[in-house]
């Protein structure tokens, strides 16, 4: 099939061959047989054709984009990111002010402040020089808006996906469809795959290399996964995956808590915790 039809059934208007070109599987013909549509009377030159072309193209492209911003995971990934973006830029910014400070007081131990960025900072906003004093208040600024995103993150979370954060939190489980992609790609994924999302560089080189397997990736940020025994720790990643792959099923076609399902799976979850088989 030609992305304007076929004989009898000719047309040129974009939102006619758009539709066309989404309901089919064949990808469709573009730069050519425009001599077709010139015989059927509906363009002129290859240039017109070249033209219908082109809005038919960007025609396609405000459906997908329009498509894509409706999801109702959009705005929730959009926090997300903005969440990564802040965190670089703070430790980034805390790092600068830390050896900036360190470069202006002899005796100063690198050791020592870059394990206790956060309280230099605080000390650097109180007593550093006028120009590194307003940077400083600037991170320590940052800092609260980030607070205050990563709770509405969490909050959003659990409009947007409440099975997934009835799981893992709100926080982990958006940060675990927005690395996949959103919720739709992660409903597709199967539980070993969510298991090791994040672990991704973990993940080549063991197939690159023959290393060892990751066990976990974001998951990891939840308590029952990093607070579990070394013996169960893989174990419990392994059930949470597996439930969180159902759970992104869940939210994503029903879009409600299933209460039942959850305490099913937090009860299989907490026993293989416990140490039980």
């Amino acid at each position: 099939m030609h992305w304007y039809g076929e004989p009898g059934n000719l047309s040129i208007e974009p939102a006619v061959c758009g539709e066309r070109i989404q309901n089919t599987t064949t990808i469709p013909s573009v730069l050519c047989n425009w001599q077709d549509l010139k015989d059927a009377g509906l363009i002129n030159s290859r240039d017109e054709y070249i033209r219908a072309v082109r809005a038919v193209t960007f025609s396609l492209a405000e459906k997908g984009i329009a498509f894509d911003l409706d999801k109702k995971d959009a705005a929730l990934l959009q926090m997300v990111k903005t969440l990564d973006e802040m965190d670089n830029v703070i430790n980034l910014l805390t790092e600068r002010v830390i050896d900036w400070h360190a470069a202006t007081t002899p005796g100063t131990s690198h050791k020592y402040t870059r394990s206790n960025g956060p309280r230099i900072v605080q000390k650097i906003a109180n007593s550093g020089s006028p120009s590194l004093k307003r940077v400083a208040r600037e991170i320590l600024s940052l800092s609260g808006v980030r607070t205050d995103l990563m709770k509405e993150v969490s909050r959003e979370a659990v409009s947007v996906i409440p099975n997934m954060s009835a799981l893992v939190g709100g926080l982990v489980a958006a940060r675990l469809i927005a690395r996949a992609g959103g919720l739709e790609e992660t409903a597709k994924m199967p539980g070993s795959s969510i298991q090791v999302i994040g672990a991704e560089s973990a993940l080549f080189s063991h197939i690159r290399t023959g290393s060892s397997s990751p066990k976990h990736g974001i998951i990891f940020q939840h308590r029952r996964v990093h607070n579990a025994d070394k013996a169960v720790r893989g174990k419990v990643a392994r059930q949470l995956a597996a439930k969180l792959a159902i759970a992104s099923r869940l939210d994503l076609y029903r879009g409600e808590l299933d209460v039942e399902f959850v305490d099913a799976a937090n009860a299989k979850i907490d026993k293989i915790f416990g140490g039980e088989s």
